[in-house]
């Protein structure tokens, strides 16, 4: 009685910030921008880029002489196979918060699909411990209720950086409430959502060294990195389809032109030099498009970015 009365004290309370969160979010809709031609789409998605570059550097202070010490010892003294099969454990148990999202989503056959790969893992693999199910060819998807409510039509809201937390968006905030809600491991004991806590500090450790050495502003580089894959995540994968369709289409549009101006360098032969420029312009794209997408995005973004008053 006890616990079902603290679980239910525990929903009222998420469907209550739910609720207040829903409401800023639909005011945050509606703010305006004095931003001009360059500043303006990324004034639109970071409005409150001030406080969200103040946060983040609180974050990073913290992670620093806080969390990445503690997360050194812990990877010191714990093997790699022990993390392994810590990392499975808990990514098991947020299965079930994929499956519920998979029929809030009407996407019955990868539910079906998730199902048993949470079945087959918490007999055969040792509650989780072991990853069977990849073995045996189920795919690990990622669903949560952010990506729910984006395809029941709720706005993104502005990009957050929270204390602690880290990066969110409006729809992410209850998103993230009802995702702590519905995972079984937030009804264990504290000690094992430390843990879990922990490994996850610690898989992660690699990607934010690389975003510390390799971006020249890590706050645009984390921004835009979140944002695209939240966006992966949403349509499955087709917003970077249809992104390598307009590059694919971009190109095409180039070959006319350098086909144009080979018929035409004919009668006018001082148009080769811009020829050759065309021909500069599609070999550079060709190498920068070979780096990653999001760091292309985050370059994009920080030469937009307004230089410094």
């Amino acid at each position: 009685m006890y616990y079902t009365a603290k679980k239910n004290k525990f929903l009222k309370v998420c469907s209550i910030l739910c609720c207040s969160t829903a409401l800023f979010l639909t005011g945050c809709a509606t703010t305006g921008t004095t931003a001009t031609s360059g500043t303006a789409k990324t004034s639109e998605v970071d409005p409150y880029e001030d406080f969200n570059r103040n946060m983040f550097s609180f974050n990073k202070a913290l992670d620093d002489y806080v969390a990445n010490p503690i997360v050194d010892a812990y990877s010191w003294v714990t093997p790699s196979f022990v993390q392994t099969g810590i990392g499975n454990f808990f990514s098991n148990l947020k299965d079930v918060n994929v499956v519920l999202n998979d029929l809030m989503q009407a996407k019955f056959m990868q539910g079906g699909e998730d199902f048993g790969r949470f079945l087959l893992n918490s007999s055969i693999g040792l509650g989780g411990l072991f990853d069977i199910a990849t073995d045996a060819g189920l795919v690990k998807h990622e669903e949560d209720f952010d990506q729910t409510f984006a395809t029941w039509g709720i706005p993104q809201g502005p990009y957050l950086v929270l204390p602690v937390l880290g990066p969110t968006t409006g729809r992410g905030i209850p998103g993230g409430i009802l995702d702590v809600a519905a995972n079984p491991a937030s009804y264990v004991g504290k000690p094992i959502q430390m843990l879990a806590l922990l490994n996850e500090r610690a898989n992660a450790d690699s990607s934010i060294k690389i975003v510390d050495e390799a971006a020249l502003d890590p706050y645009v580089f984390t921004r835009e990195g979140f944002l695209q894959r939240r966006n992966h995540l949403i349509t499955d994968g087709k917003s970077d389809l249809l992104e390598e369709s307009l590059d694919t289409d971009e190109t095409s549009d180039k070959k006319k032109v350098t086909v144009t101006l080979d018929s035409s360098n004919k009668k006018e032969p001082n148009k080769k030099e811009f020829k050759q420029a065309v021909d500069g312009f599609t070999e550079t794209e060709k190498s920068f498009n070979a780096t990653s997408q999001v760091l292309k995005a985050a370059s994009e973004k920080l030469e937009k970015l307004p230089k410094s008053k």
